[in-house]
């Protein structure tokens, strides 16, 4: 056989099988053809890959990433596919469309977006299936009060619409809409259980960070964690919670003991967690209105408003910015990472048993004029949150090297085998991710275990991680000796099957 491309000496990880060994790896026509211990002849390309790490190229369930720029930084990270399954997109259609015009460096794929659905029922707003317009409206408050019936048989008519046309779950933002019925909650998971798909939720705020209505009246507190589970329970759904380490932060352990005592019990939910103790969102949101936040004892100095640069400097000062920009991007502080006894939250998050590493990737914010799609390195002026860069790196390092003992092995699992077989029942090309094995998509990440490490900082032009030698997408390199291939775009779409 003569192939395509052949790695040549590296250290194979495979976390479906549990190889890890020195081996060759063979790759034709966006396939992996060989894994072999012995050498492979016959190659167009041969790369010395002896002392690196063969990996199965990440999958990010949670990557807000909604352009060629911000999908570079992420394939710096190792990501080879990203899709949007927490906020998805609605109606799914023109999002593929749009993607598939533009090119990608990633595969790409969306869930059918409960809030983009309720966005139009509830507000009359049209999203066009673009992801930067949920963000612009989440803050919109016509999409957050409880729907009546008829309402809500439109928005579950428009998600079943969208899973029909290939979308890959149902994404669910219930914490920006706290006045949603219960009962709605479980419809949809109802419906996604009858799809035999996941439900994606930024669950809705714990009962310890519940605060009373305005009047004083004693409103029912729903806690998210317990609501999520109920629902696993109730309707026989695979429910996924979204960025566990920022919806439980200090109360993690008592979320996380939920989520073990249902797993227990037969339900299925899952989590997700990334690697940094602050959040990221628009300043619209409902839990950032100056009330919200003093009576959860938080202060308005713990927001920082990204276009400026800007720490918010009281309530009336947010209360402006909410109002000018409700779609703003505001960076958000609710672990202290240079304190111990809250990075032990974090790692406790990250190292929670099969705990899938998600980015929740977000846009560029650029302070100068957009640059084009496709310069490369990016100039300055960009600002984002540093997870979109350097998730997936700082994870590895945290759970290997410096605040864990997880085998290698096994964070490449949570960063590759874990979240593909997530969504594989939905998506069976799933199954041919996450694995490095003969007949797999040769969708690949190669690196330096020991220099492998994030750059990203916060309130900077974002850095990309450092360590990740190749990437391969589709049996294409998109990065190659360490830096970006600048013309290469062969990310391709992951759609649902009918069932």
């Amino acid at each position: 056989m003569t192939f395509d491309v052949v790695l040549e000496g590296g250290r194979v990880l495979d976390p479906e099988t549990g190889l890890d060994a020195v081996r060759d790896v063979g790759m034709n026509g966006g396939t992996v053809t060989a894994v072999a211990a012995g050498p492979l002849p016959g190659a167009r390309l041969r790369l010395d890959v002896s002392g690196l790490v063969v990996a199965p190229g990440f999958v990010d369930l949670h990557s807000h990433s909604p352009g060629i720029p911000e999908l570079r930084l992420q394939v710096l990270d190792g990501v080879t596919t990203a899709l949007d399954l927490e906020a998805g997109v609605g109606p799914v259609g023109p999002a593929y469309e749009r993607a598939a015009a533009e090119g990608r460096p990633v595969n790409y794929g969306f869930s059918a977006s409960w809030a983009s659905a309720r966005m139009a029922v509830l507000a009359g707003v049209d999203t066009e299936g673009r992801q930067r317009a949920i963000l612009e409206n989440l803050g919109h408050p016509g999409w957050h009060r409880s729907a009546e019936q008829h309402e809500v048989d439109r928005i579950i008519a428009a998600v079943s619409a969208d899973l029909a046309d290939g979308a890959l779950g149902v994404g669910f933002l219930l914490g920006y809409a706290p006045g949603t019925d219960p009962e709605e909650y479980l419809a949809v998971a109802r419906l996604a259980a009858e799809a035999g798909c996941v439900t994606f939720t930024h669950t809705r705020a714990l009962a310890e960070d519940h605060v009373p209505s305005a009047n004083g009246a004693s409103a029912p507190v729903i806690d998210g964690a317990e609501e999520i589970v109920r629902a696993a329970g109730q309707t026989g759904a695979t429910m996924h919670m979204c960025h566990v380490n920022s919806v439980a932060s200090r109360h993690v352990d008592r979320v996380l003991a939920l989520v073990d005592r249902a797993r227990s019990e037969g339900s299925r939910v899952s989590v997700e967690a990334y690697p940094y103790g602050f959040a990221m969102t628009a300043i619209g949101a409902v839990f950032f209105d100056p009330d919200v936040m003093a009576a959860r004892g938080r202060t308005p100095d713990s927001l920082v408003y990204l276009k400026t640069r800007e720490r918010v400097r009281d309530a009336d000062h947010l209360r402006r910015l909410r109002e000018s920009d409700p779609g703003g991007l505001v960076v958000s502080e609710y672990l202290r990472e240079d304190d111990p006894h809250d990075r032990g939250f974090l790692l406790r998050a990250l190292s929670f048993p099969d705990t899938v590493i998600a980015s929740d990737a977000m846009p560029i914010v650029w302070t100068t004029p957009p640059p084009d799609p496709m310069q490369w390195p990016l100039p300055p002026g960009g600002l984002t949150h540093p997870r979109t860069a350097g998730t997936f790196a700082r994870s590895i390092r945290m759970l290997t090297r410096d605040d864990a003992d997880l085998e290698l092995l096994e964070a490449i699992r949570r960063c590759s085998l874990l979240p593909a077989r997530l969504v594989e029942d939905m998506a069976p090309a799933m199954r041919r991710k996450g694995r490095v094995q003969v007949g797999c998509d040769a969708d690949l990440a190669v690196f330096d275990p020991a220099t492998l490490t994030d750059r990203a900082t916060y309130g900077d032009s974002p850095l990309p991680s450092v360590g990740m030698r190749h990437v391969v997408v589709g049996g294409t390199f998109v990065v190659r000796d360490g830096d970006i291939v600048p013309d290469a775009l062969p990310g391709a779409p992951v759609r649902s099957e009918p069932r």
